[in-house]
């Protein structure tokens, strides 16, 4: 929200009072990309991916957590919360799967 409130006042902010060429209109536009792009870096965070991040998250936990963050609504938590517990038992199933079949030797269906 902070984002979209600066992105606001430096678009009230412009000065226009100038416009009688094409060249001063590149100045304005010019301006205002280079107030949007310092808005963005101000706020944005970079994350790095590490050894303890949460390897299970995907793009449809990202979708539910931001529905959910617009509006603030219960149902959309209760949808995202359902989305991660989903995503993590589906993650740990398949990575208890790979742990097992690995590690069953050659007796293990599928060796021969």
């Amino acid at each position: 929200m902070v984002f979209i409130n600066d992105i606001t006042l430096s678009f009230r902010n412009l000065n226009i009072s100038n416009l009688f060429d094409i060249a001063s209109l590149d100045n304005v536009i010019n301006d205002f990309a280079n107030k949007i792009n310092n808005a963005w870096e101000k706020l944005s965070k970079i994350i790095n991916i590490m050894r303890h991040s949460k390897s299970w998250w995907n793009e449809n936990c990202n979708r539910d957590l931001v529905n959910y963050r617009l509006l603030k609504n219960l149902e959309d938590w209760k949808t995202f919360q359902r989305m991660v517990k989903n995503t993590k038992s589906d993650f740990f199933n398949l990575k208890i799967q790979e742990i097992a079949n690995k590690r069953c030797g050659p007796w293990c269906y599928g060796n021969h």
